[in-house]
């Protein structure tokens, strides 16, 4: 009788030690999981389709302090495209953010930018979805824009 007491011990002592599985408790806030450098990996325009003259280069940062930074340089077969985002085929801005993870939006708060005046002091709010991947999906959630811009971590 006492071993069998001492296996049953011994089974929910190992039972309770194993590891267990990831629950949806232990899943990493949204927040949390735009903090890093992001690597560009594609740009649709207002068609849904990939820019014309190829996917510029780019890098993303989101830093735990609440700070934004973006950079977009372009193939030189757009280095004259210019808009309230670009400027020459390059585009350029920093900020704060903040993240609303109930309605899946990031919003960053414009400092500075290399199109001057045209985006600084505006809040420019994104719609965002983490992929299954990992990718991070950006999208403006301005109803007259119609771009998406998939990220991956570095």
């Amino acid at each position: 009788m006492k071993t069998i007491r001492f296996v049953v011990l011994a089974l929910l002592v190992a039972i309770c030690g194993a590891p267990q599985p990831p629950s949806a408790e232990k899943r990493v806030p949204d927040g949390e999981r735009f903090i890093g450098a992001w690597r560009l990996v594609s740009i649709t325009g207002p068609d849904g389709k990939p820019i014309a003259s190829g996917p510029p280069a780019g890098m993303l940062i989101y830093t735990r302090d609440g700070h934004v930074s973006v950079q977009l340089m372009y193939p030189e077969s757009a280095r004259t495209l210019s808009n309230d985002y670009v400027r020459n085929g390059y585009e350029a801005s920093f900020g704060s953010y903040d993240v609303n993870a109930a309605a899946h939006t990031v919003t960053h708060h414009v400092q500075g930018a290399n199109t001057g005046g045209r985006l600084v002091g505006r809040d420019l709010p994104r719609v965002y979805q983490f992929s299954a991947d990992g990718h991070l999906v950006i999208r403006s959630a301005r109803p007259d824009e119609h771009w998406s811009v998939i990220w991956e971590h570095y």
